[in-house]
């Protein structure tokens, strides 16, 4: 019986030793095989990052350095940039860089260069990408959304900063300023609690974030309860223009100013006037602007230039003979930038400021003749361009209805202008066919 309970004894020992040794070996079978998993997936994450995963560098592109000396700056040697800029020519031609947009260089983890991409401008990307042993180049397109939409704020400060409150970029701003340009001065007139409002196309990316404006369709600005409004048409020659609701022309024939920038009149038009080099008194029949040499001078209005060149005491002279009888003189100029017989169109430079001939300084002499009779421009008032054809204004009423009908509500005292009544047509516009 004893040697029975031994033997049952000894026979489940060595059961129990005999799987304490098998689970044994599994744990460390499986723990060996998992190790040999985890090691092989490792290593092809490690080789899936090492091919796939591209780092960028992100640069400004700087003003005057080629193309070549700029990726030599970003470590990349010389053969391989000449490489990349013979792959580039068939679509891209890289002495085209401009100065302030991005180019981005793409390495892999162990700094093999993957990828070189120029940002060509809001819809277009220049890649250049290894290819077998060469490079490959393509201009990518970036998809992108318009929508038309309206946009309205209050002016606190100024129209700048009103843009930029209501959510907006200032290049905005500067569109709206150039529309109404000819009726305001965005630097004066601007109150607090003037109001503004756009109907305006943006583009943007997926992710939302806006690229470029397109169009204003439509635009207001209340300046201390008297609002100017633009709709937007085209032209005489067809070119996009813009008019007052009731078809009336927002652009005048003349600018304010023959130059772009706010400048001091150093002598207004006179009929008796002390000549500061030939002391005597004379009629001075033009405005003088203080500018330092070399301030760009514009042409007030479009015309063909019937002058340029030296002539006496004028110095470097160039008239401008405009299509409603008037011309425009600029003289004193350092330097003419346009020739005899050449179309010039309105805002369009025409030369720097100088002080050739009888001149104590640099300034610009303007002068402005109407059939023969000289007059002062700063007492003049500037007139239209054309207004809507009569052809047209049907086209034009459908046009600025659907245009008015986006504008934002702003306030409830300040009610919405798609609810006001629509102009009617023009007497000599209506009850055509």
């Amino acid at each position: 019986m004893a040697n029975l309970k031994r033997l049952i004894f000894w026979t489940s020992f060595a059961l129990v030793a005999a799987a304490c040794i098998g689970a044994s070996y599994y744990v460390r079978y499986s723990a060996e095989r998992r190790g040999s998993t985890e090691a092989s997936l490792a290593r092809d994450e490690a080789l899936r990052i090492q091919q796939q995963v591209v780092l960028f560098t992100k640069r400004i592109v700087p003003s005057g350095r080629p193309f070549s000396v700029f990726l030599h700056g970003l470590g990349i040697d010389s053969p391989t940039t000449a490489r990349l800029a013979a792959a580039a020519q068939p679509v891209f031609d890289l002495r085209h860089l401009r100065a302030g947009n991005e180019l981005d260089v793409g390495r892999s983890v162990l700094g093999d260069l993957r990828e070189v991409r120029y940002s060509i401008d809001a819809d277009r990307v220049l890649s250049i990408a290894p290819q077998g042993d060469d490079f490959h180049s393509e201009i990518e397109t970036i998809p992108s959304h318009t929508e038309t939409v309206g946009v309205g704020g209050e002016i606190d400060d100024s129209l700048f900063q009103g843009i930029v409150d209501a959510g907006e970029k200032p290049e905005l701003a500067m569109r709206l300023a150039a529309i109404f340009g000819w009726d305001l001065d965005f630097y004066t007139d601007p109150r607090p609690g003037d109001t503004f409002r756009v109907v305006v196309e943006k583009k943007t990316l997926a992710n939302g974030t806006l690229v470029d404006y397109g169009r204003i369709l439509a635009a207001e600005y209340d300046n201390a309860g008297h609002a100017y409004r633009a709709i937007l048409f085209r032209g005489p020659t067809g070119a996009p223009a813009y008019y007052t609701p009731e078809g009336k022309s927002m652009k005048k024939a003349f600018l304010h100013s023959p130059l772009k920038f706010a400048a001091p009149i150093t002598s207004h038009f006179s009929l008796h006037r002390f000549h500061p080099i030939l002391k005597q008194y004379r009629a001075h029949l033009g405005i003088d602007y203080g500018a330092p040499t070399g301030t760009p001078v514009q042409t007030i209005g479009d015309g063909r230039v019937i002058f340029a060149g030296r002539k006496g005491g004028d110095g470097n002279l160039v008239k401008v003979q405009h299509s409603n009888g008037y011309t425009t003189y600029y003289m004193h100029l350092s330097r003419i930038a346009v020739r005899p017989g050449q179309r010039v169109e309105q805002g369009q430079r025409i030369g720097l400021v100088g002080m050739t001939g009888l001149a104590t300084g640099p300034h610009l002499d303007f002068r402005i003749e109407l059939r023969g009779q000289f007059l002062n421009f700063e007492r003049l008032p500037l007139p239209p361009s054309d207004p809507v054809a009569r052809r047209d204004w049907g086209e034009f009423a459908a046009a600025r209805d659907r245009a008015l009908a986006q504008m934002p509500q702003l306030t409830p005292n300040r009610p919405a202008l798609a609810q006001n009544h629509p102009p009617q047509a023009p007497a000599s516009a209506q009850g055509r066919p």
